[in-house]
């Protein structure tokens, strides 16, 4: 199984690269709520190989959400099924509020900018409709709500709502919709739309973290003006959104006893260019493995007596 993630991240990655997306490597240093970010122009996300999606914890996908939201991404997993039953083609589904395509999808998107038009929930599958459309073609066409609603074969009620954007509708009234109206009337999904904040539901398991690594308490309080949240599923070991958006801090934690510490390293490094963040290495005064990351001792951050002394140093 770990040989197939493999294989499709590999694919993933070059479907991106083909289109013109600038890719970060792997982030397999240690477990990982994503396993790269991606970004073209304005266009930034953080993807998750994940064969079945019933499997991602509800942990995992709040923590990428969180990440998401601190830089402006979008967060993606692709896979296969969820428990047994396997995912269709041109179809967006969501785990824990992480959409989630098949890897077919996702290339029809990235390479010929077809986007999906179908939605997996509750109890089926649905469309969102473009109600303004429908509203405009059947006053064109001289038909009330009424006469539209008998010819799709639905309720005035139904398609009122249609038209105020209030419902959506199944996959067979959407066809009939089309059938009668004689245009298109749904809206593709955007599977790259930006993450919403999320650090209220995030904000448990943030403290945590802060209490089990003093180095981190340290950072918190030095920075607590800013806004700043620890994670635990990524090669980084906190984020720093700063100066209103304008300056983005990418941070770890050196540890002496990490194996993978170089790796590690790499990856944050990685994610930042794509994330075009600041990368950031707290240490306890040892040499780091890379010289490319800028190091701050626990000692230096002692002296450091306001947040604008750290980003002006980073500067």
């Amino acid at each position: 199984m770990a040989y197939v993630e493999m294989e499709n991240e590999s694919a993933v990655a070059t479907v991106l690269k083909e289109a013109g997306f600038t890719v970060s490597q792997r982030c397999c240093s240690r477990p990982s709520c994503f396993d790269f970010a991606a970004r073209k122009a304005g266009t930034l996300v953080f993807i998750k190989i994940q064969p079945d999606i019933g499997n991602v914890s509800p942990s995992d996908s709040i923590e990428l959400k969180v990440i998401c939201s601190r830089v402006s991404a979008a967060s993606l997993m692709i896979g296969e099924k969820t428990r047994e039953k396997p995912l269709e083609d041109d179809t967006v589904y969501s785990r824990y509020d992480v959409l989630a395509v098949t890897q077919k999808t996702f290339e029809n998107i990235v390479l010929r900018e077809i986007y999906p038009l179908i939605q997996a929930g509750p109890g089926g599958y649905y469309v969102e409709i473009d109600g303004v459309t429908i509203k405009r073609r059947r006053q064109k066409l001289g038909l009330s709500i009424g006469e539209l609603a008998e010819m799709v074969g639905t309720s005035r009620r139904t398609l009122y709502g249609y038209e105020r954007g209030m419902a959506k509708a199944s996959v067979s009234a959407t066809y009939k919709l089309i059938r009668v109206l004689g245009i298109p009337v749904a809206k593709p999904i955007n599977v790259f739309k930006k993450s919403k904040n999320q650090s209220g539901r995030f904000l448990t398991t943030a403290k945590r973290a802060i209490i089990k690594n003093k180095l981190l308490q340290k950072i918190f309080r030095k920075l607590a003006r800013y806004n700043i949240v620890a994670v635990k599923k990524a090669p980084f070991d906190f984020l720093i959104d700063a100066q209103e958006g304008k300056m983005k801090i990418v941070g770890g934690i050196m540890n002496d006893n990490e194996q993978e510490l170089n790796r590690r390293v790499n990856e944050i490094l990685s994610v930042s260019r794509v994330v075009q963040a600041h990368p950031i290495l707290i240490t306890e005064g040892q040499e780091p493995p890379n010289k490319d990351i800028f190091c701050i001792c626990s000692e230096d951050l002692s002296k450091i007596r306001n947040p604008e002394d750290l980003i002006a140093t980073l500067k």
